[in-house]
């Protein structure tokens, strides 16, 4: 074994001393790797310095004006009640309505209103007929349904590629509605649920169309078929095989345990986003004095919208500042938003209006930035992200709105 090394040493210094230039080489192309590694470990370093400096200086804040041990009981206090008083009503309407939903989708109610509905996919959204399927589904279930279908060859061949993009805009206007309407009826506010879903109607139209535009404009070659085979509805099809009982009892324990799924994984957005959103709206308790107790904080965030709440109340109708904490918590997770309802109803702060306005904006928004990268980059148009981004912003902005003024518009006639 030594004398191996001892002969590679001697054949390096060989070679070295015939061709110096190539010992040079060696370091030359040696160097940059260095350089990167060190260059990574120093970005690496910056980030985790600037993020220690925000973390300390966000719950330093907190901890100054509230205490530190009074912020500390809030905040898992705050979380232990969202998950016992939110989360399993919301996990339970979730386990109900996927029943129902699969129930649907079995029996072939969801293909009726697709019939129903695709008259009006060409002159809304420039939309094939059969895109009111993904709508439903969406509606039904979550966001992501919209993809497994658009992977569908039988279903994505009636499409045109900007068409088919386009469908991750659609399909999240309508995530999570069946439970975001049961939601809010459960709360005794059915009226401006309805209202909601028609303002959800007005953002998806703006926000497909705007993303339609958007991509044709820097990608014109996507005014093109998907696939130039023809195929047939037919092959789409959610029926199982079996008697009827069967079915039925089949599709309601499957359908129960996705709705379980959809439960599981709201619990992260409602403890984490919906508990820091909640110390950042609220205040102390009656007195003015810091307890510990759950729901307390410092509302950065109502003082803020305070201060140019007209602006909120002439577009959504808030009276209260506060309220802009919903569509702010829907932008990451409409699971999480939905968790400061109650808090709000507790408050007193809310109206049908309100309810109006959070159901049109937590339906089309539906969490889409942290759902709409997958998306994209699933369907392989990862270079459309930032524009089916953009155009989802100003379609949920103006779901809000319009479900504002047909509130309004109604309230005046009847």
């Amino acid at each position: 074994m030594n004398e191996n090394k001892e002969k590679k040493y001697r054949k390096h210094n060989l070679l070295s001393v015939l061709n110096p230039f190539e010992t040079f080489k060696h370091h030359e192309t040696a160097t940059p790797k260095k350089e990167r590694k060190s260059k990574f470990t120093t970005q690496r370093s910056w980030e985790a310095m600037i993020f220690l400096v925000c973390f300390f200086a966000f719950f330093g804040l907190l901890a100054f004006k509230m205490t530190l041990p009074n912020m500390l009981n809030t905040f898992m206090q705050t979380a232990y009640r969202l998950l016992l008083e939110t989360v399993f009503y919301i996990m339970a309407i979730c386990v109900l309505m996927g029943a129902v939903s699969k129930l649907m989708t079995e029996f072939g109610v969801v293909r009726l209103l697709e019939n129903i509905l695709r008259p009006l996919m060409k002159p809304l959204y420039n939309l094939p007929g059969v895109a009111a399927l993904g709508a439903v589904m969406t509606f039904l279930s979550d966001n992501p349904a919209i993809i497994s279908l658009a992977k569908d060859n039988n279903f994505a061949r009636y499409f045109k590629k900007y068409q088919l993009v386009s469908l991750t805009n659609f399909g999240t206007a309508f995530g999570m509605g069946l439970v975001v309407i049961a939601f809010m009826t459960g709360l005794g506010f059915g009226k401006g649920a309805v209202v909601g879903l028609l303002g959800a109607v007005v953002g998806s139209i703006i926000s497909t169309r705007i993303m339609q535009l958007a991509t044709l404009k820097s990608f014109p070659e996507m005014d093109s078929p998907v696939t130039e085979d023809k195929g047939t509805e037919q092959n789409i099809s959610f029926k199982s095989e079996g008697s009827v009982f069967q079915r039925f009892l089949n599709a309601m324990l499957d359908g129960g345990k996705s709705g379980v799924g959809i439960g599981v994984a709201i619990i992260p957005g409602v403890l984490c986003i919906s508990t820091v959103v909640m110390m950042l709206t609220f205040g102390p308790a009656t007195g003015g004095e810091y307890t510990g107790a759950a729901y307390e904080g410092v509302p950065v965030i109502t003082w803020l919208a305070d201060k140019i709440n007209v602006v909120f109340y002439w577009l959504f109708g808030f009276e209260s500042g506060a309220l802009v904490s919903f569509p702010i918590t829907a932008l990451g997770a409409v699971g999480a938003a939905m968790g400061l309802v109650p808090r709000f109803v507790g408050e007193g702060i809310i109206d049908g209006n309100a309810i109006a306005v959070f159901t049109a904006m937590g339906m089309c928004w539906s969490g889409y930035l942290s759902t709409h990268t997958a998306m994209l980059d699933s369907l392989g148009y990862r270079k459309l992200i930032g524009k089916a981004i953009g155009a989802h912003t100003i379609g949920g902005l103006c779901a809000g709105i319009a479900a504002h003024w047909i509130w309004i518009l109604l309230s005046m006639i009847f």
